[in-house]
């Protein structure tokens, strides 16, 4: 009986289509549901520096420089735990639905704040 039922396993597996997708002339299409969590994006512009997101982060994956006014992130080492998001008191942090993209080299994305440009001072009329 169990050579029956092989060999009607390999029938069935002999003429169906393939079981898996044939990668380099079908791409799958990223994956974007709406929960999933991709990776951690700022808005600099919003950010106050404050290294709250710094401290909470569990795997140290978070440095900020007042300073300097910079924001960076070793995204091989963030776990996407989404506690900087969470702990941000301007909320310029979000997660993001795009994935980082694999890479050979560890690089840390660095993000600057652009000098704002400086107030002129205020004229008073009639003076």
């Amino acid at each position: 009986m169990s050579v029956f039922g092989m060999s009607r396993t390999i029938m069935r597996n002999l003429f169906s289509g393939p079981a898996t997708r044939l990668y380099p002339t079908r791409e799958k299409e990223p994956h974007r549901a709406a929960r999933s969590r991709g990776r951690i994006e700022i808005d600099i512009e919003a950010c106050i520096f404050c290294s709250a997101c710094a401290k909470r982060c569990p795997t140290d994956a978070i440095i900020v420089s007042k300073t300097d006014k910079e924001w960076n992130i070793d995204r091989l080492r963030c776990c996407t735990c989404n506690a900087c998001v969470e702990v941000c008191p301007k909320k310029c942090l979000a997660m993001g639905n795009r994935y980082t993209p694999p890479t050979v080299t560890k690089d840390k994305d660095i993000f600057r704040q652009p000098p704002r440009p400086p107030k002129e001072p205020e004229t008073i009329p009639g003076a």
